[in-house]
């Protein structure tokens, strides 16, 4: 029998949950690090909403050009913004693209961020960061990106559309799956994926039932316990595909996960390891987990193709090349170019 062996990383990070409480948890939390001159981060279309949550407060400035996949020179135009604002502490309100663009800032500057998430993207939990250059996204993990403080409130989710919410809610469902077999999965992660799992499950199949505060703050914290396993676990498979196709074709970060994820579930399911796919079975309640998961996705009706999203059958062969060249060695199923062009033609 093989002896367990693992080292585990606890992240530092505080989380405020509670529906309605966003302001005064921002507030409080800006108190707390002795922030005098925030720097808010937050697209234009969350305008509105970020100036309810961080009423109250003076802010040094703030920077609107959010733009999907961090391209490099966005970054350095909020680096140079928040240095001339001598900003002490960077708040981000929105989805994964923003607090991705507070990372970059971070990453250069040691600014700490208070996340305040719109979506169920899961960025705001881990430290990895991405940057888009040249058609190629390079990512890497930097405890100076993770942010501080994390600002949960259902409320912010409450007119999320729901095409949105799905493909979000599917995206923290992939950090779930994608964990039980990433490079540095131990049981202390795939514990948190499995009940993240639990919980995201239940959260969206109840929000295309009922709507409720309930079902959001359940797939909140599935969405955190999610981003938490990842975090520690590391890229596998489905990131590495999913960086490609969003970094070199520049599709949408959310939808892309959503739609790749029961086709890299089926791939490493082939590969016999029936303690992790019995164990995602159980969570979903069915005999076999890819069932399970199809499922979920018929039930709240998900989205499928890529061709839907932008994504071409031309482009498989240049895809094929990079995800080749990036997937993990130690995946269950050796990454071939064969197979994965079988896999994007599936997914197409």
């Amino acid at each position: 029998m093989t002896q367990l062996k693992f080292n585990h990383h606890l992240l530092q990070q505080e989380v405020r949950f509670g529906t309605g409480d966003a302001a005064k948890n921002v507030k409080e939390a800006v108190e707390a690090l002795g922030a005098t001159r925030p720097f808010l981060i937050a697209s234009e279309r969350e305008e509105e909403l970020a100036q309810k949550v961080t009423n109250g407060l003076e802010l040094a400035a703030e920077f609107n050009d959010v733009v999907m996949h961090v391209p490099v020179e966005k970054a350095e135009e909020a680096r140079k913004a928040a240095a001339d604002a001598q900003a002490d502490v960077l708040i981000s309100i929105g989805g994964g693209s923003t607090t991705g663009l507070a990372k970059a800032v971070a990453l250069t500057s040691g600014l700490p961020i208070i996340a305040v998430p719109t979506t169920y993207a899961g960025s705001e939990a881990t430290a990895v960061w991405g940057m888009t250059e040249n058609r190629t996204k390079t990512t890497g993990t930097d405890p100076q990106v993770l942010p501080k403080v994390v600002v949960y409130d259902s409320e912010l989710l409450s007119t999320l559309p729901n095409d949105m919410t799905i493909a979000s809610g599917l995206n923290a469902m992939a950090h779930c799956v994608d964990t039980l077999w990433a490079p540095k999965a131990d049981p202390i992660n795939r514990s948190h994926a499995l009940e993240g799992a639990r919980l995201l499950r239940d959260g969206l199949a109840e929000l295309q039932e009922t709507g409720s505060t309930q079902a959001r703050e359940k797939t909140l914290a599935g969405c955190y316990l999610a981003a938490l396993s990842f975090s520690s676990a590391g890229s596998g498979l489905h990131h590495k595909i999913c960086h490609v196709l969003g970094g070199t074709f520049n599709l949408p970060h959310a939808e892309t996960h959503a739609i790749v994820l029961p086709n890299v579930l089926r791939f490493n399911a082939a590969a016999g390891e029936r303690a992790h796919v019995d164990r995602l079975a159980e969570v979903f309640g069915t005999d076999d987990a890819v069932t399970g998961l199809e499922a979920l996705y018929d039930a709240i009706g998900a989205p499928r193709h890529l061709a839907a999203i932008g994504f071409r059958e031309a482009d498989i062969p240049e895809a094929v090349e990079r995800i080749v060249a990036a997937a993990p060695k130690d995946n269950p199923v050796k990454v071939t170019a064969e197979n994965i062009t079988e896999l994007l033609k599936n997914a197409l």
